[in-house]
């Protein structure tokens, strides 16, 4: 079982940045990949960024040049770092990881405000 955290969330302003982090705890030897989602009021979730453990990345359109995501392996920890925040990025952050035994797991989420 993989235990996720995400943090690093709160109130930006339009145009600002933040670095959403998510530490993985427990067999995190069986994460294959991690990535963010995140969910905005009445919507569903959406998909944000995964990245590989051979560190490939990929982005929805929404994200692409202005998010990027990045592992750390020596501390187990995944970063977003987010730039040029619009206030229809508001939303929960969620992280997620993908084991090569074919299970899922997801962190408790992190709230992302963006509003002036």
């Amino acid at each position: 079982q993989v235990h996720l955290v995400e943090s690093g969330g709160g109130l930006v302003q339009p145009g600002g940045s933040l670095r959403l982090s998510c530490a993985a705890s427990g067999n995190i030897f069986s994460i294959s990949a991690m990535g963010w989602y995140r969910q905005a009021p009445g919507k569903q979730r959406e998909y944000v960024a995964t990245i590989t453990s051979g560190d490939s990345a990929n982005y929805a359109d929404s994200a692409k040049g202005r998010f990027t995501i990045s592992r750390d392996n020596a501390k187990n920890t995944v970063y977003l770092q987010m730039n040029s925040l619009k206030p229809e990025d508001t939303a929960v952050y969620y992280c997620k990881c993908f084991t090569n035994f074919g299970t899922e797991y997801w962190g408790q989420g992190t709230q992302v405000t963006v509003s002036s």
